[in-house]
């Protein structure tokens, strides 16, 4: 019951920050900037409030209240998962800020941005590994075996990870309501399986996602009032990569995130493909849910089809659990 109650005060809190957010936004003149490179008709969307991201980190939050009794007994998972987030956040909210104060689409240079992340992440990962929550093996999914690693080969494995599915994340937000639709299911999933391993108190922080998520989608579905911004889709990206790490199994990464992982290598067969033939494509356009828009298809559509594929390999991924 306490699951529940904490998706409902998520919404209601992502919901209500986000009516008086986004008129503090509009005032600042907080404003998207578009890629050129980007579908031509998005260019319409230049000027749309970011930063929305702020809405669902908010509501995000509740989790810590309903989490009071783990955290007096001295488990601290929970509060090391907020605020590995809320670091991921706080990168994305500078490279926002930059783009807003410049007028421009670049803020934070790629290597800034990635030393950055790195350190956020090697820290997480050392916080996990002393709190006990973090066991450094491999779990595979199906056969429910574990594989013993090396520490410090098993540190840097993850936090590459780590990096490599919050930019996964970044790059899936690219029309309304695709990043916050594909994560709500794996949220989910994350509350079951913490439910499952009787990690009840854990399962606070993706059931508060799911709820703040919901209230988020509420001004960022299509057609967006507000897009979260790198501030809202590296938290995100955070968030799942380190739901996985905190619940010891970060294999379980490439069945839920399966459209995080689709996005990525379209981008990598695209660039690769592209050097390789001197100008040709695979792809119409790069990341692939702009294949599909290109072809025709509406933001809504790529959204439920998204989404749905996510749920399917969600309800796989669970299966792949059950007999640990």
């Amino acid at each position: 019951m306490k699951i529940v109650f904490c998706v409902l005060a998520a919404f209601v809190v992502s919901f209500v920050v986000g009516h008086f957010l986004l008129p503090l936004l509009r005032a600042l003149k907080a404003g998207q900037s578009i890629r050129e490179i980007g579908p031509k008709w998005h260019a319409s969307k230049a000027g749309t409030p970011t930063m929305g991201g702020l809405m669902f980190l908010a509501g995000m939050l509740v989790c810590l209240l309903f989490g009071i009794p783990a955290l007096r007994q001295g488990d601290l998972t929970l509060v090391f998962l907020v605020l590995f987030t809320l670091a991921f956040a706080l990168i994305g909210f500078l490279d926002d800020f930059m783009k807003v104060k410049y007028h421009r689409n670049l803020g934070l240079t790629a290597l800034q941005k990635l030393a950055l992340q790195l350190a956020a992440s090697g820290c997480f990962l050392a916080l996990l590994r002393w709190n006990g929550a973090l066991s450094g093996d491999l779990y595979i999914p199906f056969w429910n075996v574990s594989f013993q690693v090396n520490w410090i080969l098993y540190l840097v494995f993850a936090m590459f990870v780590m990096v490599g599915c919050v930019n996964a994340v970044n790059l899936t937000d690219g029309i309304d309501g695709l990043a916050a639709g594909v994560t709500i299911p794996v949220m989910v999933f994350f509350t079951l399986a913490a439910i499952l391993w009787k990690k009840t108190e854990l399962a606070l922080f993706p059931a508060a996602l799911v709820g703040a998520l919901a209230g988020f989608l509420c001004y960022n579905f299509h057609p967006a009032k507000v897009f979260m911004g790198d501030t809202g889709s590296l938290a995100l990206g955070a968030a799942v990569c380190g739901a996985a790490f905190a619940l010891d199994m970060p294999l379980i990464l490439i069945l839920v995130g399966i459209i995080y992982i689709l996005e990525t290598v379209s981008v990598i067969l695209q660039v690769g493909y592209f050097k390789l033939t001197h100008g040709k494509r695979i792809f119409r356009m790069t990341p692939i849910h702009h294949h599909f828009e290109m072809g025709g298809w509406s933001e809504i559509k790529i959204f439920t089809v998204f989404t749905l594929v996510t749920v399917v390999f969600c309800v796989i991924a669970y299966l792949g659990i059950l007999g640990r």
